[in-house]
């Protein structure tokens, strides 16, 4: 049901019980029929917009939002953790987020071919002890023809950072408009 909702499409299943696996089932079948432009094959500009996007539902902090850009049989790689689909994502995020607080994003596109993009990324948070990090990663997608990752392969490394340096200074959510992007920021 959470699926269907999100995506405001509950209309669009026959009725039923929201926790029953067919119709979380079929909302999954309606979500990858779906198309979530920019499509593939990229031009520089929708490969652009296609990373600010990405940038824009992580800084969300809401893993089920971030989850809907990914197939629904995505894999995924993120430093040593290998796993695959939505749920598992979801699942990730949420662990994740539980651990990085105060989570602050900046992507920017490195490049890009056809259905592919490799961005690289910094993000700033601290622990539950108050202590800041910078972790600078970067990351490859694969699109497929419904707009959706089927593929994230990232690698990421975490450096402390006294609270002095850090340069993210955003209210929780997406990073305004005329918030320097890292080229810009000089990193």
């Amino acid at each position: 049901m959470l699926l269907c909702v999100a995506l405001d499409i509950e209309d669009q299943v026959p009725s039923g019980d929201a926790e029953d696996e067919n119709y979380n089932h079929i909302c999954a079948l309606i979500m990858s029929s779906v198309s979530h432009p920019p499509l593939p094959p990229f031009s520089f500009e929708t490969a652009v917009q296609k990373v600010r996007m990405a940038e824009d539902a992580w800084n969300s902090g809401d893993p089920a939002r971030v989850a809907l850009a990914y197939s629904e049989d995505s894999r995924w790689r993120n430093r040593a953790e290998f796993f695959e689909g939505r749920s598992a994502i979801v699942a990730f995020l949420t662990r994740k987020w539980a651990r990085e607080i105060d989570y602050r994003l900046i992507k920017e596109l490195w490049a890009f071919h056809d259905n592919r993009i490799a961005v690289r990324f910094q993000y700033e948070w601290h622990d539950d002890k108050g202590r800041w990090f910078r972790s600078y990663g970067n990351e490859q997608w694969d699109v497929d023809e419904n707009g959706l990752m089927r593929r994230r392969e990232a690698s990421i490394n975490d450096v402390p950072i006294a609270s002095g340096q850090r340069k993210f200074f955003w209210p929780a959510g997406p990073r305004p408009a005329d918030h320097p992007g890292l080229t810009e920021l000089g990193m």
